[in-house]
């Protein structure tokens, strides 16, 4: 079995700061980082490259390195990379050390070893002990069959933060696609019941929305929409929950009104693309789907780069699809719907 090599406390942060206070210079390394940003890894490993050639940091590069084969689906690569940089550590547990562990996590469920992550969320769990961490390992151990463990950790979630309703919906999707939607509505229902009254109209709205109470979930939204027409999430929940009931034109126009004030939401362009490929508006939908990508939002890019292809099959342009399915799989080698999707692009 794989080991973490993390031994003391710390705390988690976003990769560009870790870049900071690690002495000399790190350009190149920084610059890699850039990329993995823009989700270019190949360019960030040739800047990587660079940067171990120029003597720049070398545990920072290490990070960065199985970052970037993490983004490629390189997952054994990426581990090793990750274990060569918590290797590097000066022997005082950094900030640094938290976040390459969560990566290296990461890395051993793609790899499929589950008892590894959840041995390295556990190690995490004794030295950072938040929400977050909770529900990582309860995933984990869903992931193994494991349900009463799993909720043990989704429950102390919900205690460390019993009203984040990002996180109760996180624990209840994570039951839902493992097949136990049951388990995952007493969640739902248990914040309901002790915070429906001091909840937003977006929260209560978006609760009801997975409980598939869709007229419940509509009022709310509806309400949330009208106190704050710029919401986001309040357009893209309310169109969805009319999506969810048949009443696309209805959906369609939330999301055009919504985006005539905020053409620059990529989430929104994208979710407005599927309602219109419902309604049989491929042109449509085409047309939302590059305006989003002109939005220049790359944790979006890989849904519209994916729909941009199912548009262009609807429309019979199939070679068109196949020669964007050939980049978005450079870019995108994990998604197994992408693969099959393109076995069937090329018997066309």
């Amino acid at each position: 079995m794989k080991k973490h090599l993390l031994t003391a406390a710390a705390v988690v942060l976003v990769c560009a700061g870790l870049l900071t206070g690690c002495g000399g210079d790190n350009t190149k390394t920084e610059e890699g980082m850039q990329q993995i940003s823009a989700l270019q890894y190949a360019n960030a490993l040739v800047l990587f490259d660079e940067a171990e050639s120029q003597g720049e940091n070398a545990r920072l590069i290490a990070r960065g390195r199985g970052i970037a084969y993490l983004g490629q689906a390189r997952y054994s690569e990426a581990a090793d990379c990750f274990l060569l940089s918590l290797s590097l550590s000066n022997g005082f547990v950094q900030d640094m050390d938290i976040d390459i562990n969560f990566y290296l996590a990461e890395c051993y469920i793609g790899m499929g070893d589950y008892e590894a992550a959840e041995d390295t969320y556990t190690a995490i769990l004794g030295l950072y002990e938040k929400p977050q961490s909770y529900f990582l390992r309860g995933n984990v151990r869903l992931l193994q069959g494991s349900v009463t463990a799993a909720q043990d950790d989704f429950n102390h979630a919900v205690e460390m933060a019993p009203k984040d309703v990002d996180m109760i919906i996180n624990i209840f999707e994570a039951l839902q696609k493992n097949g136990y939607r049951e388990n995952g509505l007493e969640y739902l229902d248990n914040a309901l019941a002790k915070y429906e009254n001091s909840m937003s109209a977006l929260n209560r709205g978006r609760i009801y929305y997975y409980k598939e109470e869709y007229q419940t979930a509509a009022i709310a939204l509806e309400e949330a929409r009208n106190a704050d027409n710029d919401s986001s999430e309040a357009s893209l929940y309310l169109g969805m929950t009319y999506e969810a009931v048949g009443e696309n034109n209805y959906a369609s126009n939330v999301y055009e009104s919504y985006l005539a004030r905020n053409p620059k939401d990529a989430l929104v362009h994208n979710q407005l693309a599927v309602c219109k490929m419902k309604l049989g508006d491929y042109q449509g939908a085409l047309a939302s789907i590059q305006e989003g990508m002109q939005v220049g939002n790359m944790s979006v890019m890989q849904n519209l780069a994916f729909n941009e292809i199912i548009i262009y099959e609807y429309l019979g342009e199939f070679q068109k699809a196949e020669a964007l399915m050939s980049a978005y799989l450079e870019a995108y080698p994990s998604d197994e719907a992408a693969v099959r999707e393109q076995i069937f692009l090329n018997t066309r």
